[in-house]
């Protein structure tokens, strides 16, 4: 597939998905983000908001930690948006809303499942 068959929105949005996920790693202190994963980006199509998705390795989503996680990355936006702006250049840059991915928590109890199956 070539650059030019995927959206400028998609480009955008792998960008800032890449740009937030090493932000993570490598310059937010906060505890509360260490086991964070971002997972999924979708961005708009005219660039103004990103809904950023994230997983928490080892916590469901009914665990305290997940809500001090979103409450962590909320607090961050700010931090984010600019770092975002200067890296990538963007003359609008979106908005972000974090939300919780429990995908990664639903494919780990399947493949719990399964193997129990397998294994009876």
């Amino acid at each position: 597939m070539s650059n030019q068959a995927v959206s400028r929105p998609t480009r955008v949005a792998q960008e800032v998905r890449r740009t937030i996920a090493q932000l993570i790693v490598q310059e937010v202190k906060d505890p509360r983000f260490q086991n964070i994963s971002i997972t999924d980006c979708k961005i708009s199509k005219d660039l103004s908001v990103a809904k950023i998705h994230f997983a928490l390795m080892g916590f469901n989503e009914n665990d305290p930690e997940v809500a001090d996680a979103l409450a962590a990355l909320e607090k961050a936006q700010g931090f984010f948006r600019s770092e975002i702006g200067k890296r990538l250049r963007l003359r609008i840059v979106p908005h972000i809303r974090f939300y919780y991915d429990n995908i990664p928590e639903h494919a780990q109890h399947m493949e719990d499942l399964i193997n129990k199956a397998l294994n009876t």
